[in-house]
């Protein structure tokens, strides 16, 4: 089976629906943030903050092919990830990219009291989040499948994606 990678806004459950698909599977989860994290030594929201996000983006691109094996594993990948249009191109073609579709409303719910999220912070409003959503739009539809999460819980969204594959 190809690589399996969820992409998405922040807050849209790549990371929970990545970990149940990886049991389903048995197969391994990989969750992009968290393999940075650790190869930095330091959290996303510290490194936007000291290097800034071209230099994350760059980060995440590399990792993304370091890890990467083309089958056999689900990524959950960065919220701005598929912005890249180097990593967007790769990962069309090399995997089965799904889009997490979720509705600013509910991604405000599941964000807001979060401080880990660094295109956020300190403007932390529906509003932002709408607009973030909305410069990603075009290049998050471009997966190879679209499952909407509003009202889900993750397990029913992890079984809609076996559905489709």
């Amino acid at each position: 089976m190809k690589t399996i990678v969820l992409i998405g806004m922040m807050g849209a459950g790549k990371t929970t629906v990545s970990k149940i698909l990886g049991e389903k599977l048995n197969i391994p989860s990989i969750d992009m943030d968290m393999v940075i994290e650790i190869s930095q030594g330091k959290t996303v929201t510290q490194i936007f903050k000291d290097s800034g996000e071209d230099f994350f983006r760059t980060v995440e691109k590399d990792t993304l092919k370091k890890i990467f094996c083309g089958e056999n594993m689900v990524i959950s990948s960065g919220g701005g990830a598929f912005e890249n249009s180097e990593t967007r191109n790769f990962l069309l073609n090399n995997s089965t990219v799904i889009y997490l579709k979720t509705s600013p409303e509910t991604i405000f719910e599941r964000v807001k009291t979060s401080s880990q999220r660094p295109l956020l912070n300190n403007n932390m409003t529906k509003e932002n989040i709408k607009k973030i959503l909305d410069n990603r739009a075009a290049n998050y539809e471009k997966a190879h499948y679209i499952i909407t999460t509003d009202n889900k819980t993750p397990l029913k969204i992890a079984e809609e994606i076996l559905g489709v594959l």
